[in-house]
């Protein structure tokens, strides 16, 4: 099996992908810091490896940690091992810290937050409508990143001057570029910031999910303080960074696919549609780390070896051929079905893709609405991914607004 390093600067993540699916479903790769894991590719195989319980999230089964070949300075340690949550447990415990979680991320509870995310992206939109007419916009900064990073603050009850610290440790977190000697502190730094807030909820508790983690630990549900904090990063981590991904995303394909951006503002095709195909098509999501074998698995016609490192490409997985058709490549928001899987699938699917989805649902109507000339200021062939192997994640997205709807329209 020939084995493919991932790019660090990810400068051809749909050519990466599309190497990955040539190779199998089950590819042999090398993360960046050369360690070496296995993907898989292809979406039937993923969907059966992600419910396979000898597939598991034990650190301590992997070949390579028990060789002590993984560095506590690699730069994606702190997603391979980023202590206890319900990332990195099975079992008992997993449905014990999921149930926490998800019973207040509920599609009924999360449709609570509908008008709070309302007024958030008004208010986003009044800034932009404010700015010089022909300025060019790095809407993924002005509004692509503040309004899931306020929801899920408000969901947890982060505070807004917290932001500028976790915008800059988030950005060492993910970046396979963080200096090997800054891991360690970086990971320190989030531990201190995460426990801090945990102090001040458990001092003073509020109506958001951290003070119920707190109260959950305090009646009987045995949440430790690791698993408090470490549930409180995940959260923070997950529910802003795919949100951002999926509003710029979105904005891409439609820039780069006129005909269907025109259908979508006439009313012709629906943003329901353009947001799945754009969850599959160009997944926020490239590659989840990293779940290890208990035993030899049999995955098509090649084997996963006990004890090995798995990670799941959802770049990849998300245009295969066998799950699409031969217009798996295509960008096509009235396909249908679209049974894509980009938040994960079986008992270990983001309990957050409801959130994701009404944010999105909310603020790219709105923002149409506001400015129905959006457009790239660039050719989308300069638009850069930031050197993040598990993140579709753009450095910026360069914009011009047009005409605020209402305004010499």
């Amino acid at each position: 099996m020939t084995r493919i390093a991932l790019d660090p600067f990810v400068t051809d993540l749909d050519g990466e992908s599309a190497a990955l699916r040539a190779a199998g479903p089950l590819a042999e790769v090398e993360l960046p810091g050369g360690v070496h894991v296995y993907a898989v590719t292809r979406h039937a195989e993923a969907r059966a490896l992600l419910t396979d319980s000898r597939v598991v999230k034990d650190i301590n089964v992997w070949n390579a940690w028990q060789r002590g070949e993984i560095p506590m300075d690699w730069p994606l340690i702190g997603l391979a091992n980023p202590g206890r949550s319900m990332l990195t447990v099975d079992g008992a415990d997993h449905r014990r810290l999921r149930t926490l979680v998800a019973q207040a991320l509920t599609v009924k509870r999360v449709e609570r937050l509908r008008g709070g995310i309302e007024a958030l992206t008004n208010a986003s939109l009044e800034r932009l409508a404010a700015l010089p007419a022909g300025q060019q916009v790095d809407l993924k900064a002005e509004f692509a990143y503040p309004l899931p990073m306020n929801v899920i603050s408000e969901l947890m009850g982060v505070d807004a001057a917290d932001h500028p610290r976790l915008k800059e440790l988030f950005e060492k977190f993910f970046s396979t570029q963080t200096p090997p000697e800054e891991v360690p502190q970086m990971m320190a730094d989030l531990g201190t910031l995460f426990t801090k807030i945990v102090d001040s909820k458990r001092a003073n508790p509020g109506d958001d999910l951290t003070s119920a983690l707190i109260a959950a630990s305090e009646d009987g549900d045995h949440l430790s303080d690791e698993e408090i904090v470490n549930t409180l990063q995940l959260i923070i981590a997950a529910g802003h960074e795919t949100t951002i991904s999926l509003i710029v995303n979105v904005v891409e394909a439609l820039a780069t696919h006129p005909e269907q951006r025109k259908k979508v503002l006439n009313g012709e095709i629906g943003w329901d549609g353009v947001i799945e195909e754009t969850l599959r098509w160009n997944t926020p999501t490239s590659h989840v780390l990293i779940r290890f074998a208990t035993e030899d698995i049999e995955v098509g016609d090649q084997v996963l070896p006990k004890g090995e490192g798995l990670i799941v490409s959802f770049g990849a997985l998300g245009r295969d051929e066998e799950q699409y058709g031969p217009t798996a490549g295509e960008f096509d928001a009235t396909r249908t079905p679209n049974r894509h899987i980009a938040f994960g699938h079986g008992p270990h699917v983001c309990p957050g893709a409801a959130l994701s989805r009404l944010e999105a649902g909310i603020a790219l109507p709105a923002l149409y609405e506001r400015f129905p000339e959006l457009d790239l200021a660039v050719p989308a062939s300069e638009l850069r991914n930031k050197p993040i192997v598990t993140q579709n994640d753009l450095h910026e997205l360069p914009v011009e607004l047009g005409c605020p709807f209402g305004h010499g329209n």
